[in-house]
């Protein structure tokens, strides 16, 4: 399909009651596409995933969309939150180690290209840490620098192994022996389906 019929589709799996935090609704949305200013409605529907689940097929729709635009960033988002529908969301506040404690000298992109080591509390026979992994996205910002702080979503290569994470377990991060950074759970929402709860920081 071509970029206006993808977010026609996009725009038909999103309830008519869905509104952003600034009051937007589809309705917004077919106004824009009505004037064939497609980024824009792309960015407003984003919005509207925000405000509520939807199903893996809006997500799907948007990064095809995007990837049509050339707009890399959006189109790596929308299919990393098709894979979040899919498997989960973790989000964590994460501070790195600053640049003279920490391996890591120099900012890394946020878009979901890293995949570090976790310690989550898993332990290997020995009685050490077992360490999974799990890429990030760094929310709101493209890069994170040693000594910063930003709130970040992980996907965990293996999602059973993290099921055990509830709203304020502390995780560490690594990328070699010393630690990278201390993370904070804020939210663990599992896949629609699963049995599991839905659990975030207030």
């Amino acid at each position: 399909m071509d970029v206006p019929a993808l977010l026609e589709a996009a725009c038909l799996l999103v309830p008519a009651a869905t509104a952003t935090e600034n009051d937007l609704t589809v309705d917004d949305v077919w106004e824009h596409l009505a004037h064939d200013d497609w980024e824009t409605a792309l960015g407003l529907l984003e919005s509207l995933g925000d405000a509520r689940p939807l199903p893996l097929d809006f997500w799907a729709d948007l990064a095809g969309a995007a990837e049509q635009l050339r707009l890399e960033r959006s189109a790596a988002w929308c299919r990393w939150r098709w894979n979040e529908t899919r498997r989960g969301v973790i989000r964590a506040g994460l501070t790195l180690e600053p640049a003279a404690e920490n391996r890591r000298r120099t900012p890394f992109a946020g878009a979901g290209a890293l995949r570090p080591l976790w310690d989550i509390g898993h332990r290997a026979p020995d009685g050490g840490p077992a360490f999974d992994v799990a890429a990030l996205w760094v929310e709101h910002t493209p890069f994170l620098a040693p000594g910063e702080h930003a709130t970040v979503r992980l996907a965990p290569l293996d999602p059973a192994r993290w099921r055990h994470l509830r709203p304020g377990h502390r995780i560490t991060m690594h990328e070699g022996r010393p630690v990278g950074g201390t993370a904070t759970v804020l939210e663990v929402l599992h896949p629609a389906g699963d049995g599991s709860s839905t659990e975030a920081i207030r």
